[in-house]
């Protein structure tokens, strides 16, 4: 087996980016290797697609990301084998079988547990895997909430065998457990005997073998599909948020529910606007005129435009507050506000009358008096914000 890449590495980052860095890496990436985007080479894409995703989930966890750079691969690898056991969710478990029933047995297919003391290995349909699907949607459309019709691949029950692998008259009772889908081995240590119950190797635990595969399926029990998929992004959806759809994931291979299919928003950067929570911030240009005179000048809104009152001798960095020009809070809080931090843009280019203007203005003003009346050489300067 290949040994797996470095995660820093995959995302193309230091190891000392921070969490915006790791997001707006993985971001760039997920869209260029995205399957749908990748028609020509959807497996070599869907493989790198998988690699960004599972690097992107230890190193946006702080836990996870803890354990990798302690450890590396083995710190963080039971969070993605088979089966999504975390060692984050050890608290979780109220019984040492629960404990030791996720990891495969030695030798016997049965749990650690069930090896050395005994006990009733896991039976009954399980639930099928959960999917991730990463969409981008515009600042615009999380502020006033989208739909969105996704196109999913995924596995779906085959409707010819239900699920079973086979037709009714191609089943038969395994002949090594003989039904029951489970074994018995006794072990002796001394004085003491130990009975394991483990899952029957031969027919995995089903309790029937197939004698005439499914022409459907193969014997598998499932057949790929894609669906269409409507998506409702809630109004005010934020960068990373996680929108679960019930049995949309992948079959289950014994004749459970479906898993759930996960639907990962991020938001694209927007060319005006930048997103703090509920509050968006901009940056609009003065002329020194307006700034010494005062001007009511328009400026750009999620939803339009609104005025801002400009009071005479503002100077560069003042900050106006649009009310409710914001985005709507999840969690209930209302509406948001517009902060508009103003810039006094001087000219550049000036013709000679309007330098002639300046020259006669700037005599009548007089120059700016940064000593304060202080007598320190440091008077009227002060430390940038």
């Amino acid at each position: 087996m290949p040994s797996k890449r470095d995660y820093y590495e995959i995302l193309g980052i230091d190891k000392d980016a921070n969490s915006d860095e790791i997001k707006k890496a993985y971001r760039k990436l997920a869209m260029k290797y995205h399957p749908d985007k990748n028609k020509d080479n959807p497996k070599e894409a869907e493989e790198k697609f998988k690699e960004l995703s599972e690097a992107y989930e230890v190193l946006a966890d702080q836990e996870k990301r803890i354990r990798y750079d302690q450890y590396g691969h083995a710190g963080v690898e039971s969070t993605f084998r088979q089966g999504g056991f975390d060692w984050s969710d050890f608290t979780h478990f109220e019984d040492i079988s629960d404990i030791f029933g996720g990891f495969s047995g030695f030798g016997f297919g049965g749990s650690i547990f069930d090896q050395f003391f005994g006990g009733r290995p896991r039976r009954g349909p399980m639930e099928g895997q959960s999917l991730r699907y990463d969409i981008e949607i515009s600042l615009e459309e999380a502020a006033k909430g989208v739909e969105k019709e996704l196109k999913i691949p995924h596995t779906i029950q085959c409707k010819t065998c239900n699920g079973q692998g086979a037709l009714a008259e191609d089943l038969k009772t395994c002949s090594m457990c003989k039904g029951s889908g489970q074994v018995q081995r006794s072990q002796k240590r001394g004085y003491t005997s130990f009975v394991s119950i483990t899952a029957c190797p031969t027919c995995k635990g089903a309790g029937r073998q197939i004698t005439k595969p499914c022409k459907s399926c193969g014997g598998a029990g499932y057949t790929k599909t894609t669906s269409k998929i409507e998506v409702s992004v809630p109004k005010g959806a934020e960068e990373g948020m996680r929108l679960r759809i019930r049995g949309a994931g992948e079959a289950s291979v014994n004749g459970g529910p479906p898993g759930d299919l996960y639907i990962v928003v991020h938001i694209a950067p927007h060319e005006v606007f930048e997103r703090d929570g509920r509050n968006l911030y901009i940056e609009a240009p003065i002329s020194f005129g307006e700034a010494a005179l005062g001007a009511e000048i328009e400026v750009p809104t999620l939803t339009g435009t609104a005025l801002v009152k400009i009071p005479p001798g503002t100077q560069t960095g003042t900050v106006f507050r649009l009310k409710g020009k914001g985005i709507h809070d999840l969690r209930g809080h209302g509406e948001g506000d517009e902060f508009v931090s103003v810039l006094v843009v001087t000219p550049s280019k000036m013709t000679a009358e309007q330098k002639d203007l300046m020259r006669r203005l700037a005599d009548s003003i007089g120059k700016y008096n940064r000593t304060g009346g202080k007598k320190s050489r440091f008077g009227g300067f002060r430390k940038r914000n």
